[in-house]
């Protein structure tokens, strides 16, 4: 890096990779705070859901805010059926098994996506923009407006947390699911809650990265390690500490694009991985076990 404007531009480009990740990584830790599995189907929902936000956006012409909405939907609705078809049942063997099973439901949904829209890689029906610069530091609009659909997603699930009856129910159920059955609340419907919210944040997710790159039936599948470094990072279970763990892994992808050879990119990943699991276990803001 030749000056202050080299490390400036990475820091921002790897806070707009990391908004990217963030609520595929949010996802993945509501579901995993409630039901207490890693479910690494996310990757299939972030492909359904990049999908269905194309359909929505260039064969329908919604504008982009709305084929968020619909691929936040139709995502959320397909983990919940999947979960309850697939997942749910084996649940009693142990969160290993409903995981590996989770990763078979990845490759299913993205043969599926394939059958349905072939291999080719697909674009969303945006305007060209120039970059905005600032003293050397360039920022794509569309990358910008990505910060802030991911932003107010992020938000929306943040005030549902802290402000409802659900939130709250939701909390009580991924800190104790007996005492919070015995309160009243049903663990049951709010794990059907936390997976339909997972599931959703994750499609939701997986048309950002769409718009800022292009999709193809992989596109869940390249950014699930990333993904999941962002939740182990954070804390496993922290919603908070998946955003941050996911600013963390886009800042230090994008440093290891620029110092290293870009083939090692996804490098960084295992290494935040590693790295997290040696020195603090718990990650950035969780809680010890």
């Amino acid at each position: 890096m030749e000056d202050w404007r080299d490390l400036a531009q990475v820091l921002v480009n790897g806070l707009m990779t990391g908004s990217i990740l963030m609520l595929p990584a949010i996802g993945f830790s509501c579901i995993f705070a409630v039901l207490r599995y890693p479910n690494f189907a996310v990757a299939g929902f972030a492909t359904v859901g990049a999908f269905a936000g194309w359909v929505a956006n260039v064969q329908w012409g919604m504008p982009v805010g709305l084929a968020l909405l619909a691929a936040f939907l139709v995502a959320g609705a397909v983990g919940l059926a999947a979960e309850e078809a697939a997942l749910k049942p084996l649940r009693p063997a142990g969160p290993l098994t409903v995981a590996i099973a989770s990763v078979a439901l990845t490759l299913l949904l993205e043969n599926a996506v394939r059958f349905v829209f072939a291999n080719d890689l697909r674009g969303y029906d945006l305007p060209v923009l120039r970059d905005w610069r600032f003293e050397g530091i360039r920022i794509n609009p569309q990358q910008a407006m990505n910060v802030g659909y991911a932003a107010l997603a992020a938000g929306a699930l943040f005030a549902l947390l802290a402000f409802t009856r659900l939130g709250r129910a939701m909390r009580a159920v991924a800190d104790n699911p007996q005492l919070a059955d015995i309160k009243g609340v049903d663990p049951d419907r709010i794990a059907r809650v936390a997976v339909f919210l997972g599931a959703g944040l994750a499609g939701f997710g997986g048309m950002l990265v769409g718009l800022d790159t292009s999709i193809d039936p992989l596109t869940g599948f390249r950014v699930i390690l990333s993904v999941f470094a962002a939740a182990v990072v954070g804390g496993l279970g922290s919603i908070p500490g998946a955003a941050l763990g996911a600013l963390v892994v886009g800042v230090g992808e994008e440093l290891a694009s620029v110092l290293l050879s870009p083939a090692y990119r996804t490098v960084t990943a295992f290494l935040a991985i590693l790295l997290v699991l040696t020195v603090r276990p718990e990650g950035l803001l969780g809680r010890r076990g």
